[in-house]
């Protein structure tokens, strides 16, 4: 999609958000004092390819950050002195055809005022600032527009009780997609895909985007675990 086009698709978002919010509610407290944003290095080559689709990826942090509760580098989100955080958004991410998605397109660095308002939705400015230097620069020219985009795709979602979920003892992925689907009518299993480590626990909810933001079906890659696959879900206990 061109960047002009795509322009006026976030333009429509923003008028068509309304005041609908139903996120996952949390503990969540924003910073007041100075924020420190990193430069991010690319960790690949630059690719400048035509944008298919879309994933909004959202990840289970009490999993990611079982191990890391002390580590420095995450301890906004996994430390608890700045809330308590379940699904959040990893990043928004464009597609492209044959596995070559776009990436690493020319950026700034997103300002402080910038990531504030979005630290609850995505609670490490590293993160951000990588999100956006490596996936959000080939979308739009602005950060300011991506987190916005970001944020109104999380606010629409109505997210599953993953507390709930994880104490059923014949959890599999097709059960953990339906309960998506069924706090969500417009979405179908097809467009709900996970992400699973080597040992079965959830880490991540891949849901997948047409050129248009309208979900659209997985591809295996975006997929992930086959329906009949169990699932766990780490509950930070």
């Amino acid at each position: 999609m061109k960047r002009a086009a795509l322009t006026l698709l976030v333009s429509a978002l923003l008028l068509a958000s309304g005041t609908h919010a139903f996120a996952q509610a949390y503990q969540c407290r924003v910073p007041q004092g100075q924020l420190s944003v990193p430069r991010i290095a690319p960790d690949g080559p630059a690719r400048r390819t035509p944008v298919t689709g879309y994933t909004l990826a959202l990840s289970w942090s009490p999993e990611f950050c079982r191990g890391r509760e002390a580590s420095g580098a995450h301890k906004r989100q996994c430390s608890g002195r700045d809330g308590r955080f379940g699904l959040i958004v990893h990043g928004l991410w464009p597609e492209g055809t044959g596995g070559n998605w776009p990436q690493w397109c020319s950026a700034s660095s997103p300002s402080p005022d910038t990531l504030r308002p979005h630290l609850c939705m995505m609670p490490s400015e590293r993160m951000m600032a990588h999100e956006w230097a490596k996936h959000g620069s080939c979308m739009v020219r602005r950060p300011e527009n991506y987190f916005k985009v970001s944020a109104i795709l999380w606010r629409s979602l109505r997210l599953p009780d993953l507390d709930r979920l994880s104490r059923r003892k014949d959890l599999d992925a097709g059960t953990l997609r339906k309960s998506f689907t069924a706090a969500n009518p417009g979405w179908k299993q097809e467009q709900v895909g996970l992400q699973l480590n080597h040992n079965g626990w959830l880490e991540e909810i891949r849901l997948c985007y047409g050129k248009d933001f309208m979900p659209a079906r997985c591809d295996a890659r975006r997929y992930g675990p086959k329906d009949k696959t169990p699932v766990k879900i780490w509950r930070g206990l």
